[in-house]
């Protein structure tokens, strides 16, 4: 028999009775899908089919978690079928929310997640205690020339990963197969320059892979090979699976940097989809990315603080799945937001600041300086 998994959900229904039925209903559908009196005994009925193993009233009266068992051999070794095992059918359905996961050891050998985590993009940076400046390298429509120099500026003045923005991909403006070596080289350069002067740590070069889906290892692998130290992966329009793929794969090694580009509704309902934490957290752990990056609080998209902190705590969980991961929270980021950026998430952080850098000009290298020097100070 296969080792289990649980997944816990939150259930709006009216009664206990109500909740219960509902439950047994997910263990169904999400399993072998056939009305309960047709399970077949054995092997189907005893190992395959969900248990309901938990069911508890929240304080609020109208919700409740329940925990359901899985078979691992209900998912086999794809992360596809593992998630339509965790939620599937009863996505369609309203009142239902994936809260949280606890894999079990099978699963978590089966879905190792990151391969470097939060540990292992400190020890790629060399920056070894205080949160990481990430400026965003944009906007789209710009020349391969601009985006170089902008990588150049900000990876010479500081930064520890130069990201670029999820829209570019692979316009004729900047096309994927000029710019991604361009700005490599400008990033290798502000390197050699920060080590000429003694600087211990480095920037790393993260590009967007956004090309067709039967592409993405094709790109990814040109990317590294023109000298990027990681890529930005969109697992909302790619999928997961494509993700962990990459992730998995010996001969890429590089770390992931996921957006969150298209999941907005699988979290923004209060009464379906995925919780904050288990969608940016606990999700993009189990799919391979090293660092997750989400909206923050207060800026144009309207998380909550709760909510934020949520995700923050999914990513850091010490008890996985894989390894801890670094939460990346951006979206209209300015420097003025930054010390309650770093009253909330700490030093084990990848701070954004995209647009708001643009305004500096030709003095972005002070912005990156500046921000630095706040991260590093606490001020």
């Amino acid at each position: 028999m296969g080792a289990r998994f649980t997944v816990t959900y939150r259930l709006f229904a009216r009664s206990r009775e109500d909740a219960r039925a509902r439950a047994e209903g997910i263990a169904l559908e999400q399993t072998v899908e056939v009305p309960r009196d047709v399970v077949s005994p054995g092997y189907v009925e005893d190992e395959i089919l969900g248990r309901v193993t938990g069911l508890e009233a929240e304080p609020d009266g109208a919700t409740w978690l329940a925990r359901i068992s899985y078979s691992s051999d209900a998912v086999g070794n794809e992360l596809t079928q593992y998630i339509n095992v965790i939620f599937g059918n009863s996505s369609i359905q309203k009142g239902i929310k994936v809260v949280g996961i606890e894999p079990g050891a099978e699963m978590e050998r089966r879905f190792p997640g990151a391969r470097f985590g939060a540990s292992g993009i400190r020890a790629l940076t060399g920056r070894q205690s205080g949160g990481f400046v990430c400026p965003v390298i944009k906007p789209q429509g710009s020349d391969t020339a601009h985006f170089a120099r902008l990588c150049h500026a900000t990876a010479r003045a500081g930064a520890d990963i130069v990201k670029e923005d999820h829209g570019l991909a692979n316009q004729p403006a900047a096309p994927f197969r000029d710019r991604i070596p361009a700005c490599a080289d400008a990033v290798a350069r502000a390197n050699a320059e920060r080590q000429a002067r003694g600087d211990t740590t480095r920037a790393l070069y993260f590009p967007s892979i956004l090309g067709h889906g039967d592409r993405v290892r094709e790109d990814a692998f040109f990317a590294k090979e023109a000298g990027a130290d990681g890529v930005l992966i969109i697992p909302g329009i790619l999928g997961f699976d494509t993700m962990n793929r990459l992730a998995q794969d010996e001969g890429f090694g590089l770390p992931i940097m996921a957006h969150p580009a298209h999941l907005g509704p699988y979290v923004l309902s209060p009464d379906t989809g995925y919780s904050h934490g288990m969608m940016f957290g606990t999700m993009m752990r189990i799919a391979g990315a090293d660092i997750s990056v989400f909206p923050n609080h207060g800026g144009r998209f309207g998380f909550s603080e709760a909510e934020c902190a949520g995700i923050v705590a999914d990513c850091r969980d010490g008890n996985g799945p894989g390894r801890p991961i670094l939460p990346s929270p951006g979206g209209g980021m300015s420097m003025d937001r930054l010390p309650d950026m770093m009253r909330l998430y700490g030093p084990d952080c990848v701070y954004l600041l995209g647009g708001s850098l643009l305004r500096y000009g030709d003095r972005i290298g002070d912005a990156i300086r500046d921000m630095r020097a706040a991260l590093d100070t606490g001020a």
